[in-house]
């Protein structure tokens, strides 16, 4: 058994040209080994090949070329060991309306060679918070609670690997929080999670390493510390006691006003201490009423790098 949970090798995948559509390629020589016991984000803007992916691990896309083995399990050589080792959150919410939430996962777990005296609907409800609706009509649960229901269905056979894709795609901050409660409650009982989002406040908030895919192409792959650490940036704001003028001394710097009692200054802190700052302000002949700080987050970082590269032609 090795350490990684994924180990993904060389995977390609091209799409065939298609009527007046030409051939595209979704995924180039992609690589990404995930760790046992991680969270571990997968970001990137539309388009960028992450569904690929998600559906080559299902078994829902035959890739073009390359490996992939989930949980030590070749998904050539053992697929059905393979697909067994994961459980797959859809961004799409689907349900059968006319079923309880307690008949949906004993369904689901019967889909899986789950038998009965080994079925966990009820533990699996109470553990998203589900239990009190166990007997109600699926078609009565809010959005929040579907998408909730859909993380107790891909739990139903105990995967060790379980991918959450978009899991909290059109739900309120509230639901957002208690899903992601949820989701570090798994990932402390041993499972390793694999997220997709488009909200960089999610990652932040809950991976440990974080990879990001651009034109079918792993472009970053570090953990979420140093990869929040590339951009050495920061903004110092300076509230005064007195309206803002001219500052010859921070030429160079990007400055700005806020407002005229504020004065904004970017600034690289290995170039530069807070402090230098501070003393030039002081020297120009103001006095400081308030400072606050801004460091760079992950959008910054995400934003700088899925600018470019362009994409691959086909061939």
């Amino acid at each position: 058994m090795t350490s990684n949970a994924i180990e993904i090798s060389n995977l390609n995948k091209t799409y065939a040209a298609s009527g007046k559509s030409p051939a595209k390629i979704a995924l180039h020589d992609l690589s990404l080994n995930i760790p046992k016991g991680s969270i571990f984000g997968l970001l990137g803007p539309n388009g960028a090949g992450k569904s690929t992916l998600i559906n080559i691990m299902a078994g829902l896309v035959v890739k073009t070329s390359g490996t992939v083995k989930l949980w030590d399990r070749d998904i050539d050589v053992e697929p059905e060991n393979a697909k067994a080792a994961i459980g797959i959150v859809p961004q799409e919410i689907n349900y059968d309306p006319f079923f309880s939430p307690r008949r949906l996962l004993d369904i689901q777990a019967g889909m899986y060679g789950v038998p009965k005296a080994e079925r966990k609907s009820m533990e699996l409800l109470d553990l998203v918070g589900l239990a009190d609706k166990a007997d109600a009509y699926t078609r009565s649960l809010s959005g929040g609670m579907k998408r909730r229901l859909l993380v107790a269905k891909a739990l139903v056979h105990t995967p060790p690997i379980l991918i959450l894709d978009e899991p909290t795609a059109g739900v309120d901050v509230e639901l957002r929080q208690m899903m992601w409660e949820r989701v570090k409650m798994l990932n402390q009982r041993g499972v390793t999670v694999l997220l997709t989002t488009h909200y960089l406040e999610e990652a932040e908030e809950l991976c440990d390493s974080i990879a990001i895919i651009n034109h079918g192409r792993i472009i970053v792959n570090e953990s979420k510390k140093d990869l929040v650490g590339r951009l050495d940036s920061k903004e110092i704001i300076f509230r005064l006691d007195r309206p803002v003028g001219d500052i010859p001394a921070l030429a160079g710097y990007k400055v700005c006003r806020d407002d005229e009692l504020s004065l904004r200054i970017g600034y690289a802190p290995k170039e530069m201490s807070a402090g230098h700052l501070i003393e030039i302000v002081q020297k120009a002949g103001y006095g400081i009423v308030d400072i606050s700080t801004q460091e760079s987050d992950l959008e910054d970082v995400f934003l700088q790098l899925t600018r470019d590269p362009a994409p691959l032609p086909a061939r």
